[in-house]
């Protein structure tokens, strides 16, 4: 590619992050106003008076409160998929039995269920053993649902680590339990930091799920409270896009601190052999 090639590259890369972070940063301003400001003036002038109040007053009127609930809801959910995906990825992979294509292909068959179609069995069945309106109900069907994608993610960097290292760690002694938690699960944190990616994404942004099974405020996530918030504050647009700041804000830190991880996982997934 010569160099006009690349400059054309560039430039079209350079246009295409502009058209992405533009929404960002009109966001953001847009939170430092208030009605006033919003009406009166160009939607993308900058606030001649921040209201940087706004994030305050949101947060003590209960985002808080929903904030806490998605990171505790979400980090639990990708722990617990994160390590059940690897455990069943390592057995599929690593070791030798008879029904293991079988398993596979169940979890593969996960991919093909539209997610919500289960949605009124599953309220039946947390109904019947009186998890609704319970945080576990959204734990469990956050990790039930993101295991087809996490081990169909794994798979591909589980096939190409080298057996000879089991091979020496087993004639050194070490157990499977030992094996898998001290040698293989730390070799696989490049593309682990990946699915943390995806499953943060889907976690944190999910909806339909907790509007459905948690009825309490005590229990509900961002996605959810904010639709009650923005009933509270529907005259107070400048609080209403503090609040939607406030939400974008961990997931912007995972990409800006995974990124680099991100982009390994996945060209070592995309290799095999």
């Amino acid at each position: 590619m010569g160099r006009i090639g690349y400059i054309l590259l560039y430039t079209c890369l350079a246009l295409v992050a502009a058209f992405q972070i533009f929404p960002l940063l009109w966001l953001v301003l847009f939170s430092l106003k208030d009605n006033a400001q919003i009406f009166s003036g160009s939607p993308f002038a900058l606030p001649s008076d921040p209201q940087f109040g706004n994030y305050l007053n949101v947060w003590q009127g209960g985002i808080g409160l929903y904030f806490f609930n998605s990171v505790w809801i979400t980090g639990l959910a990708i722990v617990l998929t994160v390590l059940f995906a690897s455990m069943a990825t390592f057995a599929i992979t690593r070791m030798n039995w008879k029904l293991n294509k079988f398993v596979l292909g169940l979890f593969m068959v996960g991919l093909m269920i539209p997610i919500h179609s289960a949605l009124i069995p599953l309220f039946s069945m947390f109904l019947s053993v009186n998890l609704i309106d319970n945080p576990l109900s959204i734990v469990l069907t956050y990790t039930t649902y993101n295991l087809p994608i996490t081990i169909m993610i794994l798979l591909g960097f589980y096939y190409t680590l080298p057996r000879e290292i089991e091979e020496a760690a087993v004639m050194d002694g070490s157990s499977i339990n030992r094996l898998f938690f001290t040698i293989i699960l730390p070799m696989t944190t490049p593309v682990m930091a990946t699915t943390v990616i995806i499953n943060m994404i889907y976690n944190w942004n999910e909806f339909v799920f907790v509007n459905t099974f948690i009825s309490s405020d005590e229990y509900k996530t961002l996605t959810v409270g904010i639709q009650n918030f923005i009933g509270q504050y529907m005259t107070d647009w400048g609080s209403i896009g503090a609040t939607l700041v406030i939400s974008i804000i961990p997931v912007l830190l995972a990409f800006l601190f995974f990124s680099n991880k991100v982009v390994e996982g996945i060209s070592s997934s995309a290799v095999k052999g």
